[in-house]
């Protein structure tokens, strides 16, 4: 291999094969570098896009970086059906095969604890979201017909702040009740910030963004469980994706979260990862 080595993820070794003609960030092959009982997942890449100074311009580049994290989530996404992978952060970067092996002796027992703790698990997202948002809100908050004095103007005001807040509890109300019931249905779970409402591909308002760690062997009990909330409250959306790799259970003080290699960089994804 020439160019850099960039690194998708960590792995126990695997008989499975993976999909056929897999190619990662930049359409390279991907490569299985095994060192001391461990698999590092692996492709080549230019040093003109990844040594630190052009990889730091491309990460400012949207475009860029959008195809660069499809294409290492697709790698992940690839290993995830044939074992359990250790993902690393985006744009794990390292100058040869020699500093590939060298991450992995310096990080080979916090591998093995996770990747004994991931074993055989997945990990599903669920959102929950006020149908309509912000605009909506507003729009619940302005007096529907013209007041005919100033004392019925505040009193519409007041009904509609009340009604959306109304709203609000209840949003609140039930986010926790369904994370608190999937939280039991799953060995360990996160709770995310919520997504800004600019950046989400549907309408409403994200008031839970939440992870789940499940075996893979219950899976479908889990996805069954969120179906079954999904009408349980008016005007909430809940939406399920995965299964991931469990990138939202890895130490984010652990190999592959920290300053890794020469270069790195990484954007959250999932989540949903990018």
């Amino acid at each position: 291999m020439t160019g850099l080595r960039y690194v998708y993820a960590v792995c126990r070794p695997f008989d499975a094969p993976l999909q056929a003609q897999l190619t990662g960030v930049g359409g390279a092959p991907v490569k299985m570098l095994a060192h001391h009982g461990l698999v590092a997942v692996v492709s080549s890449v230019p040093e003109g896009d990844f040594a630190e100074a052009p990889l730091r311009e491309h990460l400012e580049d949207l475009d860029w970086l959008g195809a660069t994290a499809r294409a290492h989530q697709q790698v992940v996404d690839a290993l995830t059906a044939v074992t359990t992978p250790l993902p690393l952060r985006l744009a794990t970067v390292f100058r040869d095969d020699s500093g590939v092996r060298v991450m992995i002796e310096a990080g080979e027992e916090a591998f093995r604890r996770t990747l004994d703790r991931l074993d055989g698990r997945v990990e599903w997202g669920v959102k929950v979201y006020i149908e309509g948002g912000e605009e909506q809100a507003e729009a619940a908050a302005a007096p529907a017909a013209k007041p005919a004095s100033g004392r019925d103007y505040l009193r519409q005001r007041r009904s509609r702040v009340q009604e959306r807040e109304d709203k609000w509890r209840a949003a609140e109300r039930f986010a926790t009740r369904l994370h608190g019931t999937l939280a039991a249905h799953a060995e360990d779970s996160r709770l995310h910030a919520p997504q800004n409402s600019a950046l989400t591909r549907g309408s409403g308002h994200n008031v839970l963004n939440a992870a789940y760690l499940v075996p893979r062997a219950h899976s479908e009990e889990f996805v069954e469980l969120v179906d079954h909330t999904k009408d349980e409250e008016p005007g909430m959306r809940v939406e399920l994706t995965g299964p991931w790799a469990a990138y939202s259970f890895v130490d984010p003080e652990g190999p592959g979260a920290g300053e890794a290699g020469e270069t790195g960089g990484r954007d959250d994804t999932s989540g949903e990862a990018v």
